[in-house]
């Protein structure tokens, strides 16, 4: 039984259902979570909101996060979690269709282990969720609680 698990934090319907599909398509095992804004992502995280009781101990092995969010924007998600100690080491790739150099300074300087822009060419955008799929959840050892 495969217990990884990602959190996508999308609020673009398309976008999520892309990458749900493009996921599952190669093949991930791993449970797929899905929060629509910044609040339910960290609500899921940490166990507040509709999932009171989750078991916090069990963390993501990887947060594929959305910039630009409802609610509470990507780069604040990013910095409250690096602030936590349930959350301080879960990594996080940042996905957007964000080109702004001053977007990619803020989302590493807040704790990005990653920033993948968004390619709008199908194959492209395949391409890049299976090299994401393969390192984080296939190569990196993460420490995933303190």
């Amino acid at each position: 039984m495969n217990d990884k698990q990602i959190l996508v934090v999308e609020d673009n319907p398309d976008h999520l259902e892309l990458t749900v599909l493009t996921l599952k398509e190669q093949g991930v095992t791993a449970e797929i979570v899905i929060a629509r804004d910044g609040a339910d992502a960290l609500d899921y995280l940490w166990g507040k909101g509709a999932f009171a009781g989750r078991n916090t101990q069990k963390q993501p092995n990887l947060v594929m996060l959305d910039l630009k969010l409802p609610k509470i924007s990507g780069v604040d998600v990013l910095r409250r979690m690096r602030d936590n100690p349930l959350t301080e080491f879960v990594p996080v790739v940042v996905m957007t269709s964000s080109s702004e150099h001053s977007d990619m300074v803020a989302c590493y300087r807040s704790g990005a282990n990653g920033f993948v822009k968004k390619a709008v060419d199908f194959r492209a955008f395949t391409e890049n969720l299976n090299h994401m799929k393969a390192y984080w959840l296939g190569v990196n050892e993460a420490v995933l609680s303190s």
